[in-house]
């Protein structure tokens, strides 16, 4: 079976091709580029090189969030029209199991982080036991320094993943028992998600269609929370 990931969720742009356990093609890239100038040249890109023809995909794996609201539904649109026109199924993946799993078979509770602004990130955990990926606890929005007291008061180790490493490195560094991935794993990786999303289709798990696959938002867009604040001065200004 062969699966096209998408992932969109953070600024990288991710996509790949596996077939079974093979990597059959993966671009990831980085740049100051919007995901709606990357996401579709990378796509088709990617599909010739690998002598593949979209029609020989056989389903979607799709990074749901959290992360950036515009790059979940411009990633969401582009699996959607893909998988309505040949009726295939969408595998949904959270983001913070991808990034987890960049981490595959570390010996530590691995801690994803993504900025949630407000210097808040996203997080969750998650560890390999006996070979099996595990979620120890589910996705949560907390203060960063909430997150290093809570993990710093554990008698166990850490590994933190995520692109909010970068952004939070000074406060992490100093805390014993956290380690920091290194900066090829900090990215978001479709073949990661890939790698779920089989598994999770196996297991019949978070398989959709193209009506009923969605973004999953932990919390409301600035752009909804300033909105909220402007009616409430104006209500208040009556």
């Amino acid at each position: 079976m062969k699966i096209l990931g998408i992932d969109t969720s953070t600024h990288s742009t991710s996509v790949c091709v596996i077939e079974d356990e093979k990597l059959i093609c993966e671009y990831t890239v980085n740049t100051k580029k919007t995901h709606s100038q990357k996401l579709m040249v990378m796509i088709e890109s990617m599909i010739k090189e690998s002598d593949l023809n979209i029609k020989d995909i056989d389903s979607i794996a799709i990074c749901i969030g959290p992360g950036s609201f515009t790059g979940l539904r411009i990633s969401m649109a582009t699996a959607k029209a893909i998988a309505q026109v040949r009726n295939l199924p969408i595998i949904a993946v959270n983001s913070l199991e991808s990034l987890a799993f960049n981490m595959n078979l570390c010996d530590k509770i691995i801690c994803p982080i993504l900025d949630a602004q407000r210097n808040q990130v996203y997080t969750g955990k998650y560890k390999f036991e006996n070979g099996e990926f595990k979620t120890i606890e589910d996705i949560k929005v907390i203060e960063i320094e909430s997150l290093i007291e809570e993990l710093s008061n554990k008698d166990e180790d850490f590994i933190l993943v995520g692109e909010a490493t970068i952004l939070y490195k000074e406060k992490l560094e100093p805390v014993e028992n956290i380690y920091v991935a290194s900066s090829s794993n900090n990215v978001s990786k479709s073949s990661s998600l890939c790698a779920i999303g089989a598994m999770k289709y196996h297991k019949d798990m978070d398989v959709y269609n193209c009506y009923t696959v969605n973004p999953m938002y932990i919390r409301k867009s600035q752009a909804e929370v300033q909105y909220e604040e402007k009616m409430k001065r104006l209500e208040n200004d009556k």
